[in-house]
């Protein structure tokens, strides 16, 4: 059943150095945002809508049945995109929960979707976020798998303590990697929004220890694997790959 209190929010825009256009790249005939957008919804957590500043992604959503919401260009990130385009879409506050899902992972099954709404089952955790063990070795050591260190509080759950590209934490014993998709409190989101950036998030480049610094609890829901982001045309075909072998076998 939806969450009566929660909205779903995938931010796209167009602008991508190693595959320009991304958000509207074709997977076996339709737009990469289009599948997130369906996997959103097949999550099943309520309301679902595109946050873009490109009139052609709104289009491509809309003409798929879906719900996009234009926003400035100037956004630096997409948490600052989601934020606006939150404000405009529920000037109410009805949604209490606000889950930003990247507009890149096009394979993402909808139960890792709902994974990142578990840790909001604490009623002291501002933000619910997900990571999976790694298991190829030469993803301990690469700076583009961001691992949060954390300690454990029950069955695949975490309290971050930390995120970090080097390899930690040190000693035996699993490590994980973090999918960056994450379930705001909306209080939680409006504090976020309103800090300015630490200096351990630009040191590592990562925004979500501005949530860390300024005191913010994160807790982390541990799912079985990563979802595919797709940041290079190889990372395409293998999205197109996956979906294909997904797709029904027509009669």
């Amino acid at each position: 059943m939806p969450h009566s209190a929660a909205i779903v929010l995938i931010p796209a825009r167009m602008a991508s150095t190693r595959l320009p256009g991304k958000p509207l790249a074709d997977i076996n005939g339709v737009p990469m945002i289009v599948h997130v957008w369906r996997r959103a919804v097949e999550a099943d957590l309520g309301r679902v809508v595109v946050a873009t500043d490109e009139p052609a992604i709104a289009d491509a959503v809309r003409e798929a049945g879906g719900e996009a919401a234009l926003t400035r260009p100037d956004h630096l990130n997409g948490t600052s995109r989601i934020d606006e385009a939150l404000a405009a879409l529920d000037p109410d506050e009805r949604a209490g929960i606000v889950v930003n899902v990247q507009g890149d992972l096009p394979t993402i099954e909808p139960e890792t979707v709902r994974a990142a709404l578990r840790p909001l089952d604490d009623p002291d955790v501002d933000i619910g976020t997900i990571a999976a063990e790694i298991v190829r070795e030469e993803e301990k050591d690469s700076p583009s798998v961001v691992k949060v260190v954390g300690t454990p509080i029950g069955p695949r759950r975490l309290r971050a303590l930390y995120f970090t590209r080097a390899t930690a934490p040190f000693g035996d014993g699993p490590l994980f990697h973090h999918i960056g998709l994450y379930a705001y409190r909306r209080a939680a989101l409006r504090r976020y929004m309103g800090l300015a950036p630490a200096h351990l998030e630009t040191r590592e480049r990562l925004e979500q220890l501005r949530a860390l610094e300024a005191g913010m609890r994160i807790d982390v829901a541990v799912v079985d694997a990563v979802p595919l982001g797709v940041d290079t045309p190889e990372d395409l075909e293998r999205a197109r790959t996956i979906l294909r072998q997904s797709e029904p076998v027509k009669a």
